[in-house]
């Protein structure tokens, strides 16, 4: 019997996944194989809170392929070495893997393929549409959003038929073993985010089911943090838990059964923030610099202060702004962050602390259970002005009046600066300028049990500006 190999990277599920489909279509033995890469897992912008997550997230896949006749193969080292190894133990016919767009994948697959002798074929999936298939009319890559958006919508939308099912039966050579996975760090966030493609499916039905469904709220809660207002869905989509084309599809269903306008609204900003995902990937794709440089590379040439102690105050939730602190907080305790409150600390930590917008993404890609090289990346260069847009170097968001607009009474940092929980409404904000009689009845004294600001926003904000102009494109 013919048998093929499944490479397992970020496409940890069953339903709707092309490159398993592929596999079974051409052999009729499958072994679904994940390749424990030391190069990744030893890197330092893996944290051990997502590589808990991805470790649970095997074994929900693990259970899943049991439950079909199957079982997951691990194995560790160079993937070059241990594919070929396992082609040539199995006699594959090939190996098949969805494609991935980072410099890292491409190099690694690129070396695979040179290592096998059997094919490696690659297949989409990771993206709803491909970074090489959108394209100007000229043929060049886009570098705005707005008109790349026009051209992704201009596609057809996902259809119900091309959304694949899961297999019923997976069958594995008995012969070819497996290593056992590591000794997994504890997922303390296993109640807010059950690893698995079950779950994945759960929620995305939990979000968009029903005229209530919360996906039709989406444009009017996405903003207010205290709110559960958005899908919860990054970290399966990180991990192809959940595909990003059954994502959309529902995005489309939702719009189509809207019962209102102001539904369809809600459903559409969803299917835009799909969108930016690929638009993300598309950049990553076709300007590989910006892993390790800005987009708009004349702000490389920007003179960043780079203070320590700011840098450690902003990690710890200790800069005297309640939002700011609330947000970095909530990455600390759970491992994710509410995506407004993703652009204030960035905003904050280049912008007010003039930090090096490389030491926030690295600190997120350490801590997020969702972080993703193109999305955390693209998120850092927007917030910084270094990004794709088309003079962004003058945004800059007030830290204090980002918690006033989207988090007015104060329960996004009650939540997670339970210090300051004591204090009115009207000085929940801006504590430091609360009288000294009102610290004491909330028993909070500002410069003593929570910071003063650690710098004056007005001041950095004048100096910031200074600064980019310098270096600003003429």
């Amino acid at each position: 019997m013919a048998t093929a190999i499944w490479w397992i990277r970020r496409d940890l599920r069953l339903t709707d996944n092309r490159a398993l489909a592929a596999a079974l279509d051409n052999a009729a033995q499958v072994i679904p194989c994940f390749v424990l890469d030391p190069r990744l897992l030893n890197s330092s912008r893996v944290g051990e809170r997502r590589t808990a997550f991805l470790f649970a997230g095997l074994a929900a896949l693990d259970a899943d392929l049991r439950s079909r006749g199957g079982r997951l193969i691990v194995r560790c080292g160079e993937p070059a070495a241990v594919l070929s190894t396992l082609a040539a133990e199995s006699g594959a016919c090939a190996v098949y893997a969805e494609r991935d767009y980072s410099p890292y994948a491409r190099c690694r697959d690129e070396a695979v393929a040179r290592a096998l002798s059997a094919p490696l074929v690659l297949t989409d999936g990771l993206t709803i549409r491909r970074p090489d298939a959108l394209l100007k009319d000229d043929g060049a890559p886009y570098t705005v959003f707005t008109p790349y958006s026009r051209r992704w919508r201009s596609h057809p939308p996902v259809t119900p038929q091309e959304i694949l099912s899961a297999p019923r039966v997976i069958s594995v050579p008995e012969a070819i073993v497996g290593e056992p996975l590591p000794e997994q760090p504890d997922l303390d966030v296993a109640t807010l985010f059950p690893p698995g493609e079950a779950e994945a499916q759960a929620r995305l039905r939990r979000f968009v089911s029903g005229d209530r469904a919360p996906i039709y709220a989406y444009a009017q809660l996405r903003d207010f943090p205290a709110l559960d207002g958005t899908s919860m869905l990054s970290p399966y989509l990180r991990f192809g838990m959940l595909s990003a084309r059954q994502a959309a599809l529902a995005a489309y269903q939702a719009m189509e059964a809207a019962p209102t306008p102001e539904h369809c609204a809600g459903a559409e900003t969803w299917l835009t923030e799909l969108i930016w995902r690929d638009f993300y990937y598309a950049i990553l794709y076709h300007f590989p610099h910006v892993a390790h440089g800005c987009f708009q590379r004349t702000y490389d040439a920007i003179a960043w202060e780079n203070n320590p102690t700011h840098f450690a105050a902003w990690c710890a939730g200790l800069t005297g702004y309640p939002f700011i602190d609330a947000a970095m907080r909530q990455l600390a305790a759970i491992g994710w962050m509410h995506n407004r409150a993703r652009m204030a600390v960035a905003s904050f930590l280049v912008k007010d602390l003039l930090i090096d917008w490389r030491w926030g993404e690295k600190w997120f890609m350490q801590q997020l259970l969702d972080g993703d090289l193109a999305a955390n990346n693209g998120g850092w260069q927007w917030a910084a002005g270094t990004g794709t847009d088309a003079a962004p170097y003058f945004r800059i968001f007030n830290p204090t009046a980002q918690g006033q607009k989207f988090d007015p009474q104060g329960a996004y940092i009650r939540r997670w600066v339970p210090e300051l929980r004591l204090f009115p409404d009207r000085y929940i904000h801006e504590p430091w300028r609360a009288p000294r009689s009102e610290q004491v009845r909330a028993g909070c004294i500002i410069g003593q049990d929570y910071p003063a600001p650690i710098v004056d926003h007005a001041i950095a904000r004048r100096r910031v500006l200074e600064i980019y102009r310098r270096v600003r494109p003429q």
